[in-house]
């Protein structure tokens, strides 16, 4: 029986385009909600539609989170020792999750009524520390991801003390522009690493891609291939060309 070949990147075209969509959709509505949290359009953003939107945008991204991992951890796998490996995981899920911190920085001096205290970048910054011991489990993770997803529907309506924030246990009353809590969330990334393991087991394609027509989409690539600095900067790039357009702004 012959091997499968192995590949030297992780990157397929696909798999980025994808992420460009997400991207899109999460610049979209992004948009839509400055322009109603400014008192600039009133459009519904936070109930109907355009709320099922946002939840499909980052259903979309974090699954597209744990296929990355999938990928990324078989290169990793077959370069790196065991110790390198996991470092690489737990340097990289601490510095996504310190992102995250500055982004509760920043929206508590500008924001205070809606400091972010545990959205998406928290949640993927610990969801690949926490995905370590499913990489090589995809029925697991499909498991304990079904299982989360579960968890999560039932603790919506719970309350309790604001160190569970992480949990998806919140106080009653509390606000945030962006809760994105392990509970159900990361069952959408552990899905997402069963979906990366069976389409690309050990990080390669075992499906026939389209690939001329991916090839036409290349400006979502290139917006995929560069989605953490895009989520870094949409905001802020938002909110200038509102104040410029029309003065209004958080500052």
């Amino acid at each position: 029986m012959e091997s499968a070949p192995v590949r030297k990147s992780t990157r397929y075209k696909e798999v980025d385009v994808l992420r460009g969509v997400a991207i899109l959709m999460m610049v979209t509505y992004h948009s839509l909600f400055d322009l109603w949290f400014l008192g600039l359009w009133q459009v519904d953003v936070i109930s109907g539609f355009w709320r099922g939107f946002a939840y499909a945008t980052v259903t979309l991204f974090l699954a597209l989170v744990g296929v990355s991992l999938t990928l990324s951890s078989s290169v990793a796998e077959r370069k790196m020792t065991r110790t390198k490996y996991y470092r690489k995981f737990f340097e990289r899920g601490i510095f996504i999750f310190g992102l995250g911190m500055l982004i509760t920085g920043v929206t508590w001096i500008f924001v205070p009524e809606g400091t972010i205290l545990f959205g998406v970048l928290h949640l993927i910054g610990l969801s690949v520390i926490l995905s370590l011991p499913f990489l090589k489990r995809p029925m697991l993770a499909l498991i304990a991801g079904i299982v989360c997803m579960i968890a999560g529907i039932l603790l919506m309506q719970v309350t309790g003390p604001g160190w569970l924030l992480w949990l998806g246990i919140h106080p009653a009353g509390f606000q945030s522009l962006d809760y994105t809590p392990v509970l159900p969330w990361f069952g959408v990334v552990l899905a997402g690493i069963f979906l990366g393991s069976t389409l690309y087991p050990g990080g390669v394609r075992k499906f026939q891609a389209p690939d001329e027509k991916i090839n036409t989409l290349a400006p979502l690539g290139f917006l995929g291939r560069h989605s953490l600095v895009i989520y870094l900067v949409h905001q802020p790039v938002i909110l200038l060309v509102l104040k410029v357009f029309t003065g209004a702004g958080l500052f």
